[in-house]
């Protein structure tokens, strides 16, 4: 294990895995759920439930959607936002580090999954083209 330094603190992280075989882990873990699948996107990758867009994976890294209650959990365990950088500003988005411990079980990690699903849920889904007046 390998220590990774956040804005909180110190946490310990999964050694580093190849993106492929750290995604098969997470789809693994997460078997319970109905329709997961896991989409390339940025260099990154997506997990979607359905059409419901919850989880990133990078840089051996899980990242759940969260939501002003939820985000409560992850930052009091340390765990950071996921954040990128775009015409060199940091850019944060309301998905947070899954804890190594809660990723290392399926149960709890498919608890977890679930309320990010919800949390997707309850957002919005952008429409795709134009809208057109009657």
């Amino acid at each position: 294990m390998h220590m990774i330094c956040h804005d909180k603190g110190l946490h310990l992280s999964l050694p580093p895995m190849a993106d492929d075989s750290f995604k098969e882990f997470v789809l693994d873990q997460l078997s319970a759920l109905p329709d997961l699948r896991a989409k390339a996107m940025f260099g990154a990758h997506g997990l979607y439930c359905g059409e419901r867009f919850f989880g990133i994976l990078d840089e051996g890294r899980l990242f759940f959607k969260t939501d002003a209650r939820s985000q409560a959990d992850y930052t009091a365990r340390g765990m950071g936002p996921f954040t990128y950088e775009m015409k060199g500003k940091v850019m944060t988005m309301a998905y947070h580090e899954v804890p190594l411990d809660v990723l290392e079980q399926p149960h709890e990690l498919a608890l977890w999954a679930r309320r990010a699903i919800q949390i997707a849920e309850a957002k919005p889904m952008k429409r795709r083209g134009k809208m057109t007046k009657p």
